[in-house]
């Protein structure tokens, strides 16, 4: 994502014009750092590439690319999701390591970025083609793996079966050694926590309701005597009853729209949610709870004809999936994958809140245009985080053998998530920067001093 190179460039510049940040470098010395923390933060640390060899239920060999990329291991070892579809490649996932990296800084996790991808369907291969892919995927990524190294976790595609197959493998391969937190994201039975699966939806459903209500309701004032765009648009939608949408029904989006139906703090109304094959649309709001029940029947798919619908006593309209993002709503939710609003439909988005649930989803001239419009975007960076939080929290329960109750842990989330937006919606609402610049800055400005103190500027 050359969007994500740009920032992280701009939040340098910004930075090291503030003579208060690294004072002791001065003049040459200062640029020689500036161009250093560049080259540092730009690429990964390692890219690590291997051919799976598959023999599927048929017979056949086949020999599947995959990758583990580790960016950077500054504030503590790689983490980051493994993602099995057919579209990752190695730059994808070289960006996605490097916003991990970006992300734990930002929630202040003691993790660096890492992030890893196979090139299948997984739609296309049986339960024990899966089960050796994610087999293989240990074995020939070994060395670099293990609580203390580099901790994988699920994403697209993934899931706590698969972490449960990996760990079991790694188990295998270190008989005697710590195992139990060389995976996050694994079954309860497995050393999962409680509230992992939900981790990421209602994460990206936190973010948006602190900031549109308690945060907006505690800084009324303040926020009506800014000039900031960005304030009076939450201040324009605190209180209102907000139409919502959301791209992507999976893990992630399925939970956040059922967090915005149920969500007593907000008048929302979901009306419309998609999929990769249908939107369904409804003026009054949809019945969520339903929709997710179906889901959960039919292999994480929607009801996508009128019979679906009547049979199961669902009310909606089935229209094109492609047509939910250029909706007159209030509030888009954007679950599904990289690059959804881009050049060709950003002039036709209507929403003026947007949260980003999946990485990368606005294109940097569609963030560009629409930040210019006024649209408050909350960017995968802040928002998305549940998941690696509670990941965080699960590695710790494994090596203490401490285990929290399912409340525990999604209050402990929520409480991260406010910390983290108590430190940077202030400066935010105050100044002209996006809120996607004023997070890539808090964030630089950690990685770059810890680098400085650890001495890996010269």
């Amino acid at each position: 994502m050359q969007r994500q190179q740009t920032i992280i460039e701009e939040s340098l510049k910004a930075i090291m014009e503030d003579e208060d940040f690294l004072p002791d470098l001065k003049a040459q010395t200062r640029e020689q750092a500036y161009n250093s923390l560049v080259a540092l933060l730009s690429t990964p640390n390692h890219i690590h590439k291997s051919f799976l060899r598959i023999t599927t239920e048929n017979g056949t060999i086949v020999r599947i690319p995959s990758f583990r990329v580790q960016h950077s291991d500054t504030v503590g070892p790689y983490k980051g999701g493994i993602r099995f579809h057919e579209s990752v490649d190695e730059d994808e996932v070289s960006n996605l390591a490097k916003l991990m990296t970006l992300k734990n800084a930002l929630h202040e996790l003691p993790f660096g970025g890492g992030k890893g991808g196979v090139v299948i369907n997984p739609k296309e291969y049986s339960i024990k083609e899966l089960n050796l892919i994610c087999k293989k995927y240990v074995q020939y990524f070994n060395d670099i793996l293990g609580p203390d190294k580099d901790i994988p976790a699920p994403d697209v595609g993934t899931g706590e079966r698969e972490m449960d197959w990996m760990m079991g493998e790694f188990k295998n391969i270190h008989p005697g050694e710590p195992y139990r937190n060389s995976f996050t994201g694994k079954s309860i039975v497995n050393g999962g926590s409680l509230g992992r699966r939900e981790a990421t939806g209602k994460g990206v459903y936190y973010t948006f309701r602190y900031m549109l209500h308690d945060f907006v309701n505690e800084h009324k004032k303040w926020l009506a005597d800014t000039e900031n765009t960005f304030a009076h648009t939450a201040l324009d939608h605190a209180g209102k009853k907000l139409k919502v949408a959301v791209q992507g029904f999976g893990n992630l989006g399925s939970v956040a729209a059922l967090e915005a139906y149920q969500c007593n703090h907000l008048q929302n109304r979901v009306v419309a949610v998609s999929d990769a094959n249908v939107m369904l649309y409804h003026s009054d709001g949809l019945d969520i709870p339903g929709l997710v029940q179906f889901a959960k029947e039919h292999d994480g798919d929607l009801p996508s004809t009128e019979e679906d619908l009547n049979e199961h006593e669902l009310v909606a309209e089935i229209k094109n999936r492609d047509d939910l993002l250029e909706m007159d709503v209030d509030v888009l939710i954007l679950a599904a994958l990289e690059d959804q609003i881009h050049k060709d439909n950003m002039k036709n988005i209507q929403a003026k809140i947007i949260v980003e649930g999946a990485n990368g989803p606005i294109t940097e001239e569609a963030d560009r245009y629409l930040a210019d419009k006024g649209v408050l975007i909350v960017p995968d960076i802040l928002a998305n985080a549940g998941g690696v939080i509670v990941s965080y929290y699960e590695w710790v329960q494994g090596r203490e053998a401490q285990f929290m109750t399912e409340d525990q842990v999604f209050e402990r989330l929520f409480d991260k998530l406010k910390g983290t937006m108590d430190t940077i919606l202030p400066q935010f609402f105050g100044d002209p920067f996006p809120l996607r610049q004023n997070c890539y800055i808090h964030s630089v400005t950690k990685l770059s001093t810890i680098m400085y103190r650890q001495g890996k500027l010269y």
